[in-house]
């Protein structure tokens, strides 16, 4: 879902300040109808998207592209981030008081974190370029002493 939620933001982000209705937007991206009224309901929710009622009305950014992030998006749409129990935060695992793998969970989540929050719906919707590196998620695994895998 947060795949068709982002082809939702997208569509709404060209241009940012132009309202569409539900069913133009279900047109506009081919998604079915009933989905796109369900994950509107939900960026609602999440302060991603305004809606406007009545004869011109419709849904909107609540706020321009480049201050949406990726981040904002899946957190909107699958809450707070979490790879593993003990990445979510304290008391979610049963071992976590003498596990020894939780504060590099902890790490791994907060890099993939900080990299989804350098990605706006600007960049998600091809207004703008995206990043050619992730520097928060290259930074954060040399830290650990990890290096970047390089593909050929």
């Amino acid at each position: 879902m947060t795949d068709y939620a982002t082809v939702i933001l997208a569509a709404l982000a060209q241009p940012p300040t132009r309202r569409l209705t539900a069913a133009a937007l279900a047109e506009r991206t081919r998604l079915a109808a009933p989905t796109v009224s369900k994950l509107l309901k939900q960026l609602h929710r999440a302060g991603l998207v305004a809606s406007t009622r009545g004869l011109r009305g419709g849904y909107q950014l609540a706020r321009s592209p480049l201050a949406i992030t990726a981040a904002a998006i899946v957190d909107a749409l699958e809450g707070p981030l979490a790879l593993t129990d003990c990445s979510a935060g304290h008391g979610r695992c049963d071992i976590e008081g003498h596990c020894r793998v939780s504060r590099a969970w902890q790490s791994v989540n907060g890099a993939i974190h900080r990299s989804l929050q350098d990605v706006t719906l600007a960049q998600l919707a091809g207004l703008e370029a995206p990043p050619t590196r992730l520097p928060s998620l290259e930074h954060t695994m040399k830290f650990a002493g990890t290096r970047p895998r390089s593909t050929p």
